[in-house]
Order: structure tokens, then C-alpha cells, then sequence
């Protein structure tokens, strides 16, 4: 269990859960399979159900409670409705001698979308995400703002309150920027990997891979006056990422290193070695997440 990207929440109110109390929580908004006419059905699932297995809706480790979200959708593509449409209007065109109204096609798509429905196959989704008492902290392995907060909606729903605030509360270009001309902060290392944005109107934007950003080409830039959208950094020999403006994590990647701690862990044992996985890569994260709120005078923000 290794998350992939991170959209992070600062707690803003004390919490606290009882176990049984959240269990019963979770499972009365459980996860349901799509019906005959659902389009798409979101609920909770246990953590380790992705991997086939069953068991509690949440899995805690240390004040870090792992929740699961599944999410399944109705595949009915659009070129599939369309062709349908278009076989039904000629039909009925040819019989009437009359065009089709906007509204009549309308009509006649909801009613082959509702006959679609109950054949079309489903796709499954899951989004993780862990809730750090100890760290007043929210993260979710999202890319897309939407995913995270149907994420944090669903939790809110169902234990009643979620106080949070986005991880960063202000555009972070400012210190990423700093980051490049002048110094980072001790335990981050710069990759050849970045994301620049000028501030006039016209918004032009400059990417880079495999670029040194001390070399004079992106000095130009930041002469110019743009400002970093993104950068991509090592994080104290456990991590890699790309760091956004807003303050969301995306393609992490944890070393070898670190994920060589779970080695021991038989491959049969799954609960075990997802639990493992867990209680490491949260704790990193965390540790991540915490330093980067001091790096970036996040905390500065009074909750």
C-alpha cells in the first residue's frame, strides 16, 4: 500500500474516534454494486478489499486511520447511445417527413440509456486515504481535487463533522520559487524536473524534464520573472515526488530503501504485509507532510 499522489488536510478542531463507534459509522454508508438504472454507486469498503480480502471498514496503525472508499461506475459509451440515436431519429424522420426537435432527441437518448443500463458493464475504483490524529492531518491518495473531496464528503457524512482546511491555503509558487534562487530546505534535493509560469496576461507556461534548474537556461526564466508551478524533489533519501503550487504531492515514489523494511514480511501473509506497508509509508508521510508545513511557513496560517 503506497500512495501515488497526495491531496493533504489540515484538521482544524480536536478529534477523536472510538472504534466501534466508527466501525458503525462506515458500514451504514458501505459500499452497495450498481443497480439495474444506477449509473454509479460510492461507499465504503474495508482497506483490504482491493487485495481480496475482507475484514473492518477501517484499519488504524498508530492514530493513522486508513479508510477506503470503492466507487462503481455504468461504462456506456457515448458512441454506442449516439449511433442508436441516430438509427431512431432516421427511422422516425423517414415515417414522419419531419425533422426531429432538440427536445425529442432528447427524450429518445434518456429512454436508450435506460435500456442500455442494465447491460452495460461496471468499472470499479478506489480511493484511500488515512485520517492522522496525532498529525492533524487528512491525506488522500488523490490526483484531482473532485476525487479527494468526494472523499472527505462521504467521511463527513458518515461520522458527522471532518473540520478541515486545504493543506496549503495560498498559492505556494512564491517559496517554490525560492526553492531555485535561493536556497532549499535542509532534507530537500532538487530534481531536473520543473514548471513555469509567467504572471502577465498571457499566463505562458514553460516545462521542463531532464534539465538541471541551476543551469542558465532556467535562470532566463526566473529573470523573467516566472514563477514555479511545480518542481520535482527527493525528500531525505525515502521519497520522490513532484510538489505542486496548491500543495498537492503527484507520482511518488519511495525508494528502495525504504520499502526494503517490509521485506520480511512473508508475500502469503497479505493482511500482514499491507498493514506493514501501511504503518511505514503513513509514518513517512506524515513525517513528510509535517516538515514541509514548517518548510513552507504553512503553519504561519492560524487555524
Amino acid at each position: 500500500m503506497w500512495f501515488k499522489n497526495i491531496k493533504a488536510y489540515q484538521i482544524t478542531q480536536p478529534l477523536s474516534f472510538n472504534d466501534e463507534d466508527l466501525e458503525r459509522a462506515l458500514n451504514e454508508q458501505a459500499f452497495r454494486p450498481c443497480g439495474s438504472q444506477d449509473v454509479a454507486t460510492m461507499g465504503f469498503a474495508s482497506p483490504f478489499s482491493q487485495a481480496g480480502k475482507t475484514g473492518a471498514m477501517f484499519h488504524c496503525v498508530q492514530q493513522r486511520f486508513w479508510i477506503t472508499v470503492k466507487k462503481q461506475e455504468k461504462i456506456l459509451p457515448a458512441a454506442v447511445v449516439n449511433a442508436e440515436l441516430d438509427e431512431m431519429v432516421a427511422k422516425i424522420e423517414m415515417e414522419t417527413g419531419s425533422p426531429v426537435g432538440k427536445k425529442a432527441k432528447a427524450d429518445l437518448k434518456q429512454e436508450i440509456q435506460t435500456r442500455l443500463l442494465p447491460q452495460a458493464f461496471t468499472k470499479n475504483s478506489y480511493t484511500h486515504g488515512f485520517i492522522s490524529l496525532s498529525d492533524n492531518l487528512v491525506v488522500i491518495d488523490a490526483s484531482a481535487d473532485g476525487k479527494a473531496e468526494a472523499f472527505l464528503a462521504l467521511v463527513r457524512k458518515a461520522i458527522g463533522s471532518l473540520p478541515v482546511v486545504p493543506f496549503a491555503r495560498h498559492s505556494l509558487q512564491s517559496e517554490l520559487t525560492h526553492w531555485l534562487t535561493d536556497s532549499t530546505p535542509e532534507g530537500i534535493a532538487l530534481l531536473e524536473e520543473a514548471e513555469f509560469k509567467s504572471t502577465d496576461d498571457a499566463g505562458s507556461v514553460i516545462r521542463c524534464k531532464n534539465q538541471p534548474l541551476d543551469s542558465d537556461e532556467i535562470s532566463i526564466h526566473l529573470d523573467a520573472g516566472k514563477l514555479v508551478q511545480k518542481v520535482a524533489f527527493e525528500y531525505q533519501d525515502t521519497l520522490t515526488a513532484v510538489i505542486a503550487e496548491d500543495g498537492s504531492l503527484k507520482r511518488i515514489k519511495f525508494t528502495d530503501r525504504l520499502k526494503e523494511e517490509t521485506e520480511d514480511v512473508p508475500k502469503d501473509q497479505v493482511e500482514a504485509r499491507l498493514d506493514a506497508e501501511f504503518a511505514l509509508m503513513s509514518a513517512e508521510i506524515c513525517t513528510l507532510m509535517t516538515f514541509l508545513q514548517k518548510a513552507l511557513n504553512l503553519n504561519e496560517e492560524k487555524l
